[in-house]
């Protein structure tokens, strides 16, 4: 199989942890892996580290479509978690991923190794993107609101959805005058 990423070299026989069979290309130094493989050596896998903030993890990444050596049809790219932007290539036909060079170690790194089935699931992709989405809300709302009504604002909020009234509540600060009869 010729290499996806560099395609100047072919895929030879490899191991990645010593332990789950890959190919790896010599010349970029990434591995092509089937889940098949990775699943029936799951267990035998060194025990993960779990992501610490201050791991620095040197990996390139594959910013291009890549084919899939195996089928030759464009790979999915999935986001391995929200704090990077680091994507697997996976190619649905035949269950085979591509690592570029240093990615495993990422994966490790990140505490991810032992998921890394979970991440090509629709699960996974939909809370990486709904918790960029509510950093980023976050981050709007700080910015409009400043440090001290944000959390204030914040406070107030968990208060009155976890009280008994709080329709009743929310149409009273919502009027424009509460005490009056008239809209």
């Amino acid at each position: 199989m010729q290499c996806p990423k560099c395609k100047t070299d072919t895929l030879q026989p490899s191991t990645l942890d010593n332990v789950i069979p890959c190919q790896t290309c010599k010349s970029c130094s990434g591995d092509w892996l089937m889940l098949e493989d990775y699943l029936n050596h799951k267990k035998q896998l060194p025990v993960s580290d779990k992501y610490s903030d201050h791991v620095v993890v040197e990996s390139e990444e594959s910013r291009l479509a890549l084919l899939c050596p195996v089928t030759g049809t464009l790979m999915l790219k999935f986001r391995i978690s929200k704090d990077t932007d680091h994507r697997l290539d996976l190619s649905p036909k035949v269950n085979g991923i591509w690592m570029d060079k240093g990615e495993w170690e990422l994966l490790k790194a990140h505490g991810l190794a032992d998921k890394l089935n979970s991440i090509f699931t629709d699960v996974w992709q939909r809370q990486i993107r709904e918790s960029a989405a509510r950093e980023q809300f976050d981050a709007l709302y700080l910015t409009q609101f400043g440090e001290e009504d944000y959390q204030k604002i914040k406070s107030i909020r968990v208060w009155l959805h976890q009280h008994s009234q709080k329709d009743r509540l929310k149409a009273f600060l919502l009027a424009d005058d509460p005490w009056s009869a008239i809209k």
